[in-house]
């Protein structure tokens, strides 16, 4: 069978680049351990309270160790809760040292939420029945932006929240 010399050049440009993107990906995914997020976690969306992270007294920042935090959080209709503080008032601010390695776990109660702390690399879909997951270390001292980045509703845009990393 002949082949144009044309033809020679595109099939040989096509089975390049495809030979390319394949070993760009199994770089990230093999070497980098890049993969996506996996919705292994799942949860009764009618009752995250029974999951022993989303009870009332878990939600919000714990200290594991030293510079090692967890902050549980459930979203629901235009509002991230973090739990109360001392005085029984809902935490709407979280303080997190500079250098602290923080796993965020959130769960939603009734549609598809966004968690997007602004300037990081944070940034996960929330989805009933699902606990997602991302663990991050916060090197940059700031004041944040936590919001919903994914249209949820009416009230939509007062769903947000500050985190700050403070020295």
């Amino acid at each position: 069978m002949h082949f144009h010399k044309f033809e020679k050049i595109w099939l040989t440009f096509g089975i390049g680049a495809l030979v390319l993107f394949l070993v760009i990906l199994g770089y990230g995914a093999f070497y980098l351990g890049t993969h996506p997020q996996s919705h292994g976690v799942t949860i009764d969306p009618q009752n995250v309270e029974a999951h022993e992270a989303f009870k009332p007294e878990n939600l919000g920042l714990t200290k594991v160790d030293e510079d090692r935090y967890i902050v549980n959080v459930v979203a629901s209709a235009f509002h991230y809760d973090f739990g109360v503080d001392a005085d029984g008032n809902a935490i709407n601010h979280i303080e997190i040292p500079k250098g602290a390695t923080v796993l965020f776990q959130v769960v939603t109660k009734d549609v598809i939420h966004g968690f997007n702390i602004a300037g990081t690399n944070v940034n996960m879909m929330v989805e009933p029945g699902y606990i997602s997951s991302m663990e991050v270390e916060m090197n940059q001292a700031a004041e944040f932006t936590l919001l919903c980045n994914e249209y949820c509703g009416i009230g939509h845009h007062m769903m947000y929240t500050t985190v700050e990393v403070y020295q």
